[in-house]
């Protein structure tokens, strides 16, 4: 068990090839390296993205001008802790209290990279672990039909215990409801399940302590055929879901009204992740199989029946999407072992038709990337900048952009098959961590809304915990050949 920290062992993990391929338009002329190490690699100016994302992500995390400044003219930066605290003392800022931008240029240097703690240890795969939106509660999906909910706040005591119902290979996507009173999951089927987690008995078993309503994604005239969800999330105002499939649809359901309010044969392949742009939820983001990201605007679709916009780039089928939740900007994990980083406004009204590119055959669920693929480049591709050096293989990888409270969505993170989680700094495209603990592919990662905090779930069954700078406590030494349960860490 062990970590290795971006500043300490770039040389061993192959830094040349956490990259950051942009458009050639774009160039920049200062670099953006993490950190205040010295020694610390420096990215070259064209790899530093020059994009409006950029300008926003260091005005996010940047101090107040007066803080930069130590003589006329001339500025500090970055600009020290002690510095900063200094400021606020004085006043410099005249708001008597930090700003935003100024806690994140604090808090944006303390990544989780200590540790790991062990959470929970099971005999079987965990496929999902997620925070809710204010921290205080986790969930961990596991292929043997446990959904276990832990109070991130009461020493990780676990909360509830749900067993899904009519499992099918495994709890494919959970989403807890805003306010934290229901949790969605979501198996190899048409039918999502959702549970009241606010009742007071810890075990929740369908239909025997706690009744697990099924709500029907298939319609009637689909009698007989059966599809699988992989990936469902709640709208901001808990009223709605939205769900992606295997039968290569978008599902829009209606919690209120519990009817199936919106179906759209969205794509030509399975639809592997899907996502409300922001809080409005009138935008929708969806990836597939086919290799394209597309945006869908409910507000005209049922006059147009087409996606508002459609987004080119990756070689292979998309894992998983996260937006940065202004409606503009939303990140990819692709096959082709890249993230991408996307802007709306480059989209076009249709995919484009090109020659094949590619010429070899691969199959991602049990083959390694053809080496002579990595460097292949999509001729339309629409991202603004791709990221690599994860591996994304076996199954649907997922990805995130960092907090915005903490760190302004300075970093991007992912898991990947070779057991690690990698961070990325958005900007330069620098790999600045990669968290090695786990045995086994890392499907899902969380990094909690307000601390330096990130919670790993492996296939190997273990929820790691990792922090800057740790809680004091003494981590849970794990043995890998015994694999003895633990049922949480206190």
């Amino acid at each position: 068990m062990f970590f290795r920290a971006w500043n300490t062992a770039i040389g061993d993990m192959g830094y040349a090839l956490s990259r950051l391929e942009i458009d050639p338009e774009f160039s920049d002329s200062e670099s953006s390296p993490v950190g205040d190490d010295n020694n610390s690699p420096q990215s070259s100016s064209q790899n530093d993205l020059e994009h409006e994302v950029a300008q926003l992500t260091k005005l996010g995390s940047a101090p107040h001008d007066r803080l930069k400044r130590v003589l006329p003219r001339r500025q500090e930066v970055p600009v020290s802790p002690v510095k900063m605290l200094a400021g606020r003392e004085g006043n410099y800022s005249g708001r008597g209290r930090f700003s935003s931008a100024d806690r994140c240029h604090l808090l944006n240097k303390y990544l989780p990279v200590k540790g790991p703690s062990i959470i929970d240890q099971l005999t079987t795969r965990a496929y999902v672990s997620q925070f809710s939106a204010d921290g205080s509660l986790f969930v961990a999906a596991f292929q043997g039909s446990h959904i276990k909910i832990y109070n991130a706040e009461k020493g990780w005591k676990l909360q509830k215990n749900i067993v899904a119902k009519s499992l099918r290979w495994t709890v494919t996507d959970t989403s807890l409801s805003p306010d934290k009173r229901f949790l969605v999951y979501a198996t190899m089927s048409p039918i999502v399940n959702i549970v009241n987690i606010g009742s007071a008995a810890t075990e929740s078993h369908a239909n025997v302590t706690e009744i697990h309503e099924g709500l029907e994604f298939s319609g009637d005239d689909e009698e007989g055929y059966s599809f699988g969800i992989f990936s469902v999330k709640f709208s901001n105002d808990g009223r709605e879901l939205v769900a992606g499939s295997s039968d290569d649809s978008i599902y829009v359901y209606d919690i209120e009204a519990n009817r199936l309010s919106l179906r759209i044969q969205a794509h030509t392949s399975d639809v592997n992740s899907v996502c409300f742009a922001d809080e409005a939820s009138h935008l929708i983001y969806s990836g597939s199989d086919d290799n394209l990201c597309k945006v869908w605007d409910r507000r005209c679709f049922r006059s147009k029946g087409k996606p508002a916009g459609i987004l080119m780039g990756h070689l292979e089928g998309i894992t998983f999407l996260d937006s940065r939740g202004d409606g503009r900007y939303f990140i990819s994990n692709g096959k082709d072992q890249t993230i991408k980083l996307w802007d709306i406004r480059k989209m076009s009204s249709n995919a484009t038709r090109t020659p094949g590119f590619r010429n070899y055959e691969w199959d991602y669920r049990w083959m390694d990337y053809p080496l002579r693929a990595r460097d292949v480049k999509h001729p339309c591709d629409q991202s603004v900048a791709t990221y690599k050096g994860h591996s994304v293989l076996r199954t649907l990888i997922r990805c995130y952009f960092s907090p915005e409270y903490s760190t302004g969505q300075k970093y991007i993170y992912t898991g990947s098959h070779d057991s690690c989680v990698y961070v990325y700094d958005l900007v330069s495209g620098a790999q600045v961590a990669r968290l090695v603990h786990h045995k086994s592919t890392v499907r899902d990662c969380s990094w909690h809304p307000h601390y330096p905090m990130l919670v790993s779930s492996s296939f190997d069954g273990d929820i790691a915990k990792w922090e800057f700078p740790g809680n004091g406590e003494t981590p849970i030494p794990v043995n890998n050949n015994s694999r003895p349960r633990r049922r949480h860490f206190d």
